[in-house]
């Protein structure tokens, strides 16, 4: 007849708490666009998300997900009870070169000859503000790129804008002009061909003339 189980060593329990400690757990609501977890297992970026709240019902938090490796959207509801597993993600830094028949290239911030590229999926509208020599955060699942984040502000030149509209300058009308990028954003009647503006690349919008 078996004995009883020994009590497992100290390192045995250590190495267990350093696991669990490593794996980090979210709650429903901290599923946000950005955020990267694991659903059955397998690894999703959220894109939207929004909080539904009804009358003597639990909150629910739906989103919409985008398998990292796969490419596919998926539209997933977390409970309030539901403790959701943070995917790991390793940032890289790098710097954008140039975009090709659309693929866009860049190198490792350290090493120039460490090249490699993503396609114009892979970097959706953030393309539009990426001019050469821009530092990205590029992100990393298990040896995958799958995302590059761009600086929330970054400064572009004007190449086209239409001329003032007389009496809207006072008025603060607003004008869509084209960026060196080619990218096409609104901004005030004051703003000129060759003027340098400091744009959100996370909404899109013009935030000020440099």
């Amino acid at each position: 007849m078996a004995g009883p189980v020994p009590y497992p060593h100290y390192w045995t329990i250590e190495l267990f708490w350093l696991e669990c400690r490593d794996m980090a757990m979210l709650s429903y609501n901290e599923v946000k666009p950005g955020v990267a977890v694991l659903v059955e297992g397998e690894p999703y970026l959220c894109t939207w998300n929004n909080i539904m709240k009804k009358q003597q019902r639990r909150p629910v938090n739906q989103t919409k997900l985008r398998h990292i490796i796969k490419g596919n959207s998926v539209e997933y509801s977390f409970q309030q009870s539901d403790k959701v597993e943070e995917a790991e993600i390793e940032t890289r830094p790098a710097v954008f070169i140039y975009e090709r028949n659309g693929e866009w290239f860049f190198h490792d911030q350290k090493d120039k000859s460490a090249r490699f590229s993503v396609t114009d999926a892979q970097m959706g509208d953030n393309g539009k503000f990426l001019k050469s020599n821009t530092g990205v955060e590029t992100l990393w699942f298990q040896g995958s790129l799958f995302r590059v984040k761009l600086p929330i502000k970054t400064e572009l030149k004007v190449t086209e804008a239409p001329p003032d509209v007389r009496g809207n300058t006072a008025q603060g009308g607003s004008k869509v002009v084209t960026l060196e990028t080619g990218a096409t954003i609104n901004v005030p009647m004051f703003i000129k061909t060759g003027d340098v503006l400091r744009v959100n690349t996370e909404t899109g919008e013009y935030v000020e003339r440099v």
